[in-house]
């Protein structure tokens, strides 16, 4: 008897869903709507290898634009250093940007600062800017009236023209600077530059990627750290933070291993003996916790030490690996050492193919003669490090003595860094973590009485946002479980859809520790050959295809798929781009026609909106733009009243014809809503979105009564058309036949947890091919509606 009484209601509560969802949805007369138009429209099989390479191709010249700004502003800084005399008695008042706006006690401005207008602009993530000049931020250490300093910035000055016209020719720009050699920089636009709580500014342009990896080539590093009894005390903290400042010079084109001595010599990480590691974020944040656990015990004998650095970097030559190009030994010691010459015989004369670069750690002098002559005699450089405020600057020789083959030659190499967060940038609440790749090159001494001398003046650079980039990626074309992703020539991530940076920490998103060093493997996990990564690394062109299994629903919910994976190099840089279209739906579109006029009329409906995250129309070039919304801009276009706006004609034309089709739904809720019989209790909300983009929402239950409030609202990402993916009502409902509901219950929180939501597709077929028509429809209504 229970039995079939739980029969009975399941049977019962099935036939309430299905008719709930066949009535509030109205899927039934959208799939009428499309089947009578199926006559007329035209189905397209979507060509893999052509839109990546269509896709690359705009990103070459988008990246190629960057390029050229970065060459212009080269070539005026060598220009302006070339024409501008060394004054030591130069006095010269600059926009200091942690000074200006701010007055004495008296109420007179401060000395480097004065009255620097700034202005919110939407380009620059609503920070206040100053779009006719740049400032000069000086770090907290160094002096800012300094005399290379006053001289560089003084010298600097013409790059704000550079800058300006930059802007002018490539709207799209965002932060153009120089970072000086001498420590300061210029940043276009201007800003005030937020210290810290403590009122202490620790960027230093000098430390950042992109200067380091274009003042230098990519290159092998031994640290080799004396830990011997005398090393005590301040010492070794000296030791440990000079090692640690090393490692934060070194970048993921670089290799590295720590060896510390006394009586006998260890590594600091065994399981890295006698080999290179790549220099990239996790291997260096390893190397800092091993060092921070040293200690010092016994005698330094340095010869062995040196021997063993020596063997490690002969052998990574001898079998192509580590960066095939730079190669030195950092001595980090406090100078009591025994006879040494003979190493350097054997290991490095007289080619001195390995630079050794030498730090003598604390007051006492007494080897200084010693550790210098090491370094002189090996291509190196020789500093002396008394104590912590020492560091920074002593470290940071080496990079410039890298430099000089470079200068001399004048080898204007021009780099890419890998994704990094653009708030490490800026302490400042108006800045959004958002990850950039920056693009930079060399500034040299062009004058002929310093050439050979291969004299580093600095680096220029500008940031990309990668976001930008992938909206090149057109998000309509992949179709619903289709995407795209870059990675860098060292098979980290810059861009995936399973990419995840950030963390919660409180209220706050932090960065994760190694959000910039995720591997492709790492996401693509079931590319278990490497199979894709391999290719992509070496820079080639291809396509394979793999059977996977995509999480969705935060990885609470599994889907089964056979993707197309299709790959290319972005020419001119180190990042190669992919694309993936699933088999199925994946593999055809179909585009309809409309007049202007008649999607027009449909478009403007009060349910409707379109992706805020998809370029319709190109809203950031001409700065008047910036302020409209994508709904708006394309009823500016298709109106006439802003002709000159770039926009995608493909998108519009089928966002219309989506539009069109689509509208009878607007009547079809309305009418719901007005029949005297009333909503059906705890029916909430009912809504459509097609590949297009656009969607249309009939809410049934107002705010204060809806338990999902957040449900198809701006801050609900997984459930809108974004950049990274369609909705998860979208993907869920395609991979069941059209007209089949799908039920599932979304787990953002505890309320909205006790929601259903039903969602089911509707499709076009033109022969024997079949394209999901872009359009999806869905209820939702609380499930305590069927358990009263």
């Amino acid at each position: 008897m229970c039995l079939h009484s739980v029969q009975k209601w399941a049977v019962s509560f099935g036939k309430q869903l299905t008719a709930l969802s066949a009535r509030y949805s109205g899927a039934q007369l959208l799939q009428k709507k499309y089947k009578d138009i199926e006559g007329t429209v035209k189905m397209e099989e979507v060509d893999g290898k052509e839109l990546v390479q269509q896709f690359a191709e705009e990103m070459e010249e988008m990246l190629g634009r960057k390029m050229k700004s970065v060459k212009r502003l080269a070539e005026a800084a060598e220009e302006a250093d070339l024409y501008h005399d060394y004054n030591d008695t130069l006095e010269f008042e600059y926009y200091n940007s942690m000074l200006i706006n701010k007055v004495d006690e008296d109420g007179n401005p401060l000395s480097l600062g004065g009255a620097f207008p700034l202005e919110q602009n939407e380009h620059f993530n609503k920070l206040p800017v100053n779009v006719q000049m740049s400032n000069i931020q000086v770090p907290t250490n160094v002096y800012n009236r300094d005399t290379d300093i006053v001289n560089g910035v003084y010298m600097s000055e013409v790059l704000d023209d550079v800058f300006i016209e930059n802007f002018q020719k490539d709207p799209t720009l965002t932060w153009q600077y120089f970072g000086s050699a001498a420590g300061f920089f210029r940043l276009y636009p201007g800003i005030q530059w937020i210290p810290d709580d403590n009122g202490v500014v620790t960027f230093d342009c000098r430390n950042r990627n992109w200067y380091i990896q274009a003042a230098t080539s990519p290159k092998d590093v031994v640290i080799v750290v004396d830990v011997s009894g005398s090393m005590k005390g301040l010492r070794l903290t000296i030791a440990k933070h000079t090692i640690n400042t090393i490692l934060d010079t070194l970048g993921e084109n670089d290799f590295v291993n720590i060896i510390a001595y006394s009586d006998y010599v260890r590594y600091v990480e065994p399981c890295f003996k006698g080999t290179l590691v790549q220099a990239d974020l996790d291997n260096r944040e390893h190397f800092k916790i091993l060092v921070d656990e040293l200690h010092v015990k016994g005698e330094g004998k340095v010869t062995k030490a040196m021997k063993e650095s020596f063997k490690i970097l002969n052998e990574a030559t001898a079998m192509g690996q580590g960066s095939l190009c730079n190669q030195a030994i950092m001595l980090i010691t406090d100078g009591a050492m025994e006879g040494f010459e003979g190493v350097f015989e054997e290991f490095n004369w007289p080619d001195k193919r390995v630079r050794v670069f030498t730090y003598l750690i604390g007051r006492e002098m007494t080897f200084a003669e010693n550790v210098k002559w090491i370094a002189c005699n090996n291509k190196g450089y020789y500093t002396h490090v008394s104590t912590l405020a020492d560091v920074q600057e002593n470290v940071m020789e080496y990079l410039h003595v890298l430099s000089r083959p470079m200068v001399i030659n004048h080898d204007h190499d021009i780099i890419w860094t890998e994704a990094y967060m653009d708030s490490v940038l800026f302490n400042t609440q108006a800045q959004n973590l958002l990850l950039m790749t920056s693009v930079a090159m060399p500034v040299f001494s062009k004058k002929k009485e310093t050439l050979s001398h291969g004299i580093l003046l600095g680096v220029v650079g500008t940031d990309v946002a990668l976001k930008e980039l992938m909206r090149l990626a057109l998000r309509y074309k992949l179709g619903v479980h289709g995407y795209a992703f870059l990675i860098t020539n060292n098979g980290y991530i810059l861009s995936h859809p399973d990419l995840r940076p950030l963390y919660k920490e409180g209220k706050k998103l932090k960065p994760k520790p190694n959000y910039n060093s995720v591997d492709l493997s790492e996401v693509e996990w079931e590319d278990t050959d490497a199979l894709l990564r391999t290719p992509m690394v070496k820079g080639e062109t291809g396509t394979f295809t793999l059977d996977i299994r995509a999480s969705v629903d935060k990885g609470l919910r599994v889907m089964f798929l056979r993707n197309k994976y299709f790959y290319t190099v972005i020419k001119e840089t180190p990042f190669s781009l992919g694309i993936v279209l699933t088999e199925g739906f994946g593999n055809y579109m179909f585009l309809g026609n409309v007049s202007i006029e008649e999607g027009l009329h449909d478009l403007n409906g009060p349910d409707l909106t379109i992706s805020s995250e998809w370029t319709y129309c190109e809203t950031d070039i001409d700065p008047a733009h910036r302020k409209l919304n994508q709904l708006e801009a394309v009823l500016q276009y298709l109106t006439g009243k802003e002709p000159d706006l770039e926009c995608d004609a493909l998108l519009l034309s089928q966002t219309l014809f989506d539009a069109v089709v689509t509208a009878p739904m607007e009547a079809y809720w309305t009418a719901l809503m007005l029949n005297s019989s009333g909503i059906d209790d705890g029916v909430e909300t009912a809504f459509l979105g097609t590949r297009s983009g656009l969607m249309r929402v009939q809410r049934y239950a107002g705010i204060e009564n809806r338990l999902s409030a957040s449900f198809l609202t701006s801050s609900d990402k997984e459930n809108l058309f974004t950049l990274d993916q369609f909705p998860l009502w979208y993907r869920r409902a395609a991979e069941y036949p059209a007209g089949q509901f799908v039920y599932y219950m979304p787990r953002q929180d505890s309320r909205a947890g006790r929601i259903v939501i039903s969602t089911t597709t509707v499709t076009v077929t033109v022969g024997k091919k079949t394209a999901i028509a872009a359009g999806r429809m869905k209820f939702n209504f609380p499930f305590h509606a069927f358990c009263e």
